[in-house]
């Protein structure tokens, strides 16, 4: 092939759609999880290498010119194309299984111990879980639709079917030490303790404070985890208060293994199930029904 003919690498070209369609070299370094200095490598050796601007300044942002509107959509209506071949590629493998994504931590807790309710309530649908943990790509690659915890703003183009506001409170086993004192007292008496927390969910612990009136900054924690299923498994094993979504607690509070004095408070997120695109398969909508009735 002459060189004339040769395309773009495919990485100057993502990068490039991306920028593009966002019109922000930061968010697009965020999407493709690279740094701001690698897309704006990639986006000066494309431009190079056409011989013409792709973009212009645009305030704080930036804009496709006119060649660059040429090429974004040209990009966007291939990338489309690729991702639709590369998942009717894959469905056929899991005999048109509905592939769900969702955290580990939802998926342990929450998702398997219902399977059996779900395979009643929904004989028709077979179901292929995918754990994912950190941030699920804006195209949902791979995936029918995913299970999450959030709240917006939620990725441009997803569908979010809304199915329950959040609802998160501290939660610790009556065997810890000094557990019945503690379950009688106020829950500022939680700055008294050191707290486990979780880096997937960094934000739990200020926001419950804010909710109940306490000063976030005066909250010590302790023990950290890399997952919010760890940090439960540790308060179920009476390594201190934790804090949780309750329908991912719900089973222990039923048992005994946690209690959850204070109870829970409504957060600005919401469990979803989020589809890339408009989704017409009409799976999404039986199983986001079922997962309301689950979650009410």
């Amino acid at each position: 092939m002459k060189p004339s003919q040769s395309l773009p690498s495919l990485n100057a070209l993502r990068a490039f759609e991306a920028a593009a369609r966002l019109r922000s070299v930061s968010q697009a370094a965020a999407e493709l999880h690279v740094t701001h200095g690698a897309v704006s490598r990639q986006l000066r050796a494309l431009e190079d290498e056409l011989g013409l601007a792709l973009f212009e300044r645009d305030g704080r942002g930036i804009r496709p010119t006119a060649a660059g509107n040429r090429l974004l959509e040209a990009t966007s209506g291939a990338f489309s194309q690729l991702r639709d071949c590369i998942a009717s590629l894959r469905r056929p493998q899991r005999g048109d299984a509905f592939v769900l994504g969702c955290p580990g931590s939802l998926l342990a807790r929450w998702m398997i111990p219902r399977l059996q309710n779900l395979q009643r309530d929904l004989p028709g649908l077979t179901l292929h879980l995918a754990a994912q943990d950190g941030d699920f790509t804006p195209h949902l690659d791979g995936l029918d639709a995913a299970l999450l915890l959030g709240q917006a703003p939620w990725p441009t183009g997803w569908t979010v079917h809304t199915l329950a506001t959040e609802r998160i409170g501290p939660v610790f086993s009556p065997s810890i030490k000094g557990a019945q004192v503690l379950a009688h007292q106020p829950a500022d008496a939680v700055l008294a303790h050191e707290l486990l927390h979780t880096r997937s969910r960094p934000q739990a612990w200020p926001t419950w404070a804010a909710l109940n009136g306490i000063e976030a900054a005066a909250l010590r924690y302790g023990t950290g985890f890399e997952h919010l299923y760890y940090q439960l498994e540790a308060a179920v094993a009476g390594l201190g208060i934790a804090i949780a979504p309750e329908p991912l607690v719900a089973d222990d509070l039923a048992n005994g293994r946690l209690i959850a004095p204070w109870g829970f408070v409504d957060t600005e997120g919401c469990w979803a199930l989020c589809t890339a695109g408009n989704n017409d398969d009409p799976r999404v909508l039986k199983l986001a029904e079922w997962l309301q009735r689950q979650l009410a």
